[in-house]
């Protein structure tokens, strides 16, 4: 027997309506790049997301087609979330700090028809291009009159050219809510990058999940301000969670420093705001530097990488500003846990309760999740015992875009994805990251393949072998170091061999520092130890930490 309730489908576009409709009048505030700051409503972004929808339908785009996206944070941007994926399209953000190469890699993987780009980043345009075959229609995020007069890019228009002849009595279509919604690549941390492709029903339910008491507890009474970048798995989804909740918006555009960030939050009474620790500590340099406070600002969500406990204890005691440590990953949408107390930490002593928020905290419901031992069998939920993460949801992937099915199932017929993160549970379902099972290097809450690193240095006539490790860093949590041994009678000076990484790899990715070893520890298949490499080096201090 089936229920007898109406039917409607989960569509990004219902929570557009919503806002348009019970939150007309709230604040949308952006810092543009042109260097102002532009006001409007979820009304206007209602109308302008309807006019950019009637534009892609006159361009003939196809349901499922992909439109990329390589912006800031800011209003155009949000309208690209809404007008693109309400239509029945497909939204692909892109990060921009990304080797030109991985650019045009994604982009010619993911068949993009149309990209819109910020004026911030023509140069990286003008340099991809010509190598991108799918892509149509280039869209410059600006007025007309701030086009280039000579852009080198075929028929380039400007975005308000663009969406401006259109109608804004554009009727939002129905269909199956299972259709695809938005598309984001992992780092590629091996291998080529991985399209994690959501759907509107996922999208949706993200949305409310995030949205929790025990998640980000958003509501219409918070000024939000998401810093984590809106091409960082959708800014965690925030921008849906505004829409569902009607809170006030604020985006800080390109000006990421402490000082831009501060001075933004206390002019639009920002009450939450999220992103990664990098961003946090030169927040709280310029606050204590200045011997500042917050006057409205009461929390925020800190994922990305590990939150130092330090910085924790000094929002919290320092400035009064609760941290919700949360986890996740492009292939989890990615919200998957928030470090919130329970009612029975409440009367526990300060030094307890920072040993629970500095885990990653306890699953969203929507969310399962388990640690595997070798064998394939469920560890305890002791809080010591470790084991491989594996997570399973309706936001959680089943498989790649054009790619595997990395699921895998236990004895119940449950499908699992591997995380390829080593945590711990505790008894009150608190889940710990300890190590990670893959090699790979986390900085500034960005991925860096250990891989890349050492291909990379392998190129060089003088190098025999290469390893790749991730070293302590104060600002950047880790940074790429390069342990290398020469060819017999070769020389290279470790200037000579950074400079061999100039314009083969993101500046930001090119490693700190070369270290001359004799050998690379092996194991018995010939595989490099890194965890023994580790061990040699334990009492290396990077140059720059």
């Amino acid at each position: 027997m089936l229920g007898q309730m109406q039917n409607h489908p989960l569509l990004t576009s219902m929570l557009l309506e919503f806002a348009e409709r019970h939150h007309g009048d709230g604040e949308i505030v952006s810092r543009r790049v042109e260097g102002d700051i532009h006001r409007y409503t979820y009304r206007d972004l209602a109308r302008r997301s309807r006019q950019l929808a009637a534009t892609l339908d006159k361009a003939g785009l196809q349901q499922g087609d992909r439109v990329a996206t390589l912006a800031w944070n800011g209003y155009r941007h949000l309208e690209l979330y809404f007008g693109v994926t309400g239509s029945g399209r497909v939204v692909h953000t892109l990060n921009p700090r990304l080797h030109p190469e991985q650019l045009v890699w994604i982009i010619n993987h993911a068949e993009d028809a149309v990209l819109c780009f910020d004026m911030t980043f023509l140069p990286l345009i003008q340099a991809v291009h010509a190598k991108c075959p799918s892509v149509k229609t280039w869209v410059a995020l600006c007025e007309a009159d701030k086009l280039p007069a000579d852009s080198g890019i075929p028929q380039l228009v400007s975005y308000e050219a663009w969406i401006g002849t259109s109608t804004d009595q554009y009727v939002w279509p129905k269909f199956d809510e299972n259709s695809a919604a938005g598309l984001c690549y992992t780092s590629g941390t091996t291998g080529n990058p991985k399209g994690a492709l959501y759907s509107h029903r996922s999208t949706v339910l993200h949305a409310y999940g995030g949205a929790l008491p025990d998640a980000l507890n958003l509501s219409a009474r918070d000024s939000m301000m998401p810093v984590v970048p809106m091409f960082h798995v959708n800014a965690w989804g925030l921008p849906y969670v505004a829409a569902l909740t009607g809170c006030k918006v604020v985006f800080p555009g390109p000006a990421m420093d402490g000082k831009s960030i501060y001075e933004l939050m206390e002019a639009e009474g920002v009450s939450m705001a999220a992103g990664v620790p990098t961003i946090w500590q030169m927040l709280l340099g310029h606050v204590q530097g200045n011997k500042l406070k917050f006057s409205t600002l009461n929390r925020t969500v800190i994922g990305g990488s590990a939150c130092p406990p330090a910085m924790i204890d000094t929002f919290r005691e320092e400035f009064g500003v609760d941290v919700l440590h949360a986890w996740g990953m492009t292939e989890t949408s990615p919200l998957g846990s928030v470090s919130t107390l329970k009612n029975k930490h409440l009367k526990q002593p300060r030094e307890q309760q920072l040993a629970i928020r500095v885990k990653q905290g306890r699953a969203i419901c929507g969310v399962d999740m388990r640690i595997v031992g070798d064998d394939g069998n469920e560890q305890p939920w002791d809080g010591k015992t470790f084991g491989d993460l594996q997570v399973r949801g309706p936001w959680i992937i089943e498989s790649y875009f054009k790619g595997e099915t990395p699921l895998v199932t236990d004895e119940h017929g449950h499908r699992w994805f591997p995380t390829g993160d080593v945590a711990t549970i505790d008894a009150d379902g608190y889940m710990q990251i300890t190590d990670r099972s893959k090699d790979v290097i986390k900085s500034g809450g960005e991925w860096i393949s250990s891989i890349d690193i050492e291909n990379i240095a392998m190129a060089h006539p003088a190098i025999a072998m290469a390893a790749c490790i991730g070293m302590p860093h104060p600002k950047w949590d880790e940074r790429p170091i390069v342990a290398v041994v020469r060819k017999p009678g070769a020389e290279v000076t470790r200037e000579e061999l950074l400079a061999f990484y100039e314009g083969k790899t993101a500046k930001w990715q090119i490693p700190d520092d070369v270290v001359f070893v004799d050998a690379i520890p092996l194991g018995a298949t010939g595989k490099m130890l890194k965890t023994r490499l580790r061990e040699l080096l334990k009492d290396y201090k990077l140059p720059t930490a």
